[in-house]
């Protein structure tokens, strides 16, 4: 009677159970909970990264076109020159030597030009007379003719030598500051096929230039006229500023990978930057400031029947882009215009104001949706196996 009284109990606990089990539709309540953002003025950007090394805007390689024995050195590196100003002297005295023999040669066939010259002229006197032959006076204008023209050798000889000899006084080119110095004093350089490099001199260091290598996914993206952020490890608290001069078109492959040149302006007044520095390179492909903007989710976000809470409705329309907003009980679609893009912010330009909060995401908890995602989810805290405690016990 006592076992009977006990199997009468629990089934009746058993039926009551599934009495509530039906009676609240068999699983738990679901909540639903919205994120939501507000339309603001903001600003959206689009950059790109890179690398790239700082160099003068103008800078010259100074060589010597004779070779010589460097005699006299008058820069250092940092020195600051003008155009014009002597910087360098090759030894003079095998030079002045060709030159001096230049000008011999040239008074030798000068005397014999002139003696050509006046024998031409008395066998073209006898030959009008008919006192020598048509052969004679043939050679004699022939022996003037290449009197003349050894005379004309000669010149532009003497001319060589001494242009040579000016090639031993080396100057600058330009106003500058010395950058590198190659030669020093004592040094023999010789120009044989390539001119040897004495100096390189930079025209103006506060005028500067970033040579950056931009990868080919990116360079579309990249125009003339684009601001242009850098930072140097030198100094690594300080912000340069500048912008895009030029997109060079001829591409550079290094281990598969192609980049191509992209030129950027680096004003340089305080003359921190320095030739040589890395610069860590942000370009601002895409710049729209003081715009109404939106999280480009909200642009994503649909309410369906599966999210409805007990009362609430959708209130939609036919327009393509759109964001949603909970009014009371109401899902309201609202037509929009967009703008510009960066992924992760959108413009809008027309269809809703300042301030206007927008639904971005929503999730659910509780219910089946919940359950679903502790079966998928290993790391999500569950209940303690029952049979396991009664084993153990």
């Amino acid at each position: 009677m006592k076992n009977k009284k006990i199997w009468w109990a629990a089934g009746a606990v058993v039926i009551i159970a599934l009495i509530a089990w039906l009676t609240s539709g068999g699983k738990k309540e679901e909540k639903v909970e919205f994120e939501t953002a507000k339309a603001a003025i903001g600003n959206i950007h689009n950059t790109i990264t890179a690398t790239g090394t700082i160099e003068p805007v103008t800078s010259v390689t100074v060589g010597t076109q004779v070779s010589g024995i460097v005699a006299k050195l008058y820069v250092d590196y940092n020195s600051e020159v003008k155009k014009g100003q002597v910087i360098a002297e090759l030894d003079k005295t095998n030079l002045i030597s060709e030159l001096n023999r230049a000008k011999a040669d040239l008074a030798s066939a000068q005397s014999t030009l002139n003696y050509q010259q006046a024998n031409f002229n008395r066998y073209q006197t006898l030959y009008n007379k008919g006192l020598v032959s048509a052969d004679e006076y043939e050679n004699a204008r022939l022996s003037y003719d290449k009197a003349r023209q050894t005379a004309a050798s000669s010149r532009e000889s003497v001319q060589k030598a001494q242009t040579n000899l000016g090639y031993a006084t080396i100057t600058s080119p330009i106003d500058g500051v010395v950058l590198s110095k190659s030669v020093e004093e004592g040094q023999t350089v010789a120009a044989s096929f390539n001119t040897p490099e004495l100096f390189t001199i930079a025209q103006d260091l506060t005028d500067m230039r970033v040579i950056a290598d931009i990868d080919e996914a990116d360079i579309g993206g990249v125009k003339e006229g684009q601001r242009v952020s850098f930072t140097v490890d030198a100094f690594p608290d300080d912000h340069f500023e500048g912008q895009v001069t030029q997109v060079r078109q001829q591409a550079t492959t290094t281990s598969n990978v192609v980049t191509y040149e992209v030129v950027i302006s680096a004003p340089n007044n305080d003359l921190k930057l320095k030739p040589g520095l890395t610069a860590n390179v942000t370009i601002y492909t895409l710049e729209k400031n003081n715009v109404l903007t939106v999280p480009s989710k909200a642009l994503r976000f649909m309410p369906n029947e599966n999210i409805l809470q007990k009362g609430q409705q959708i209130e939609d329309t036919e327009a393509r882009t759109k964001v949603w907003t909970l009014e009371g009980n109401t899902f309201k679609a609202h037509a929009v215009e967009t703008g510009t893009t960066n992924g992760m912010l959108t413009e809008i330009t027309k269809g809703i104001g300042e301030g206007t909060e927008v639904l971005v995401d929503f999730t659910i908890s509780g219910g089946e949706e919940e359950e679903a995602q502790q079966a998928q989810n290993p790391f999500m805290p569950r209940p303690r196996n029952r049979n396991n405690q009664q084993q153990k016990k």
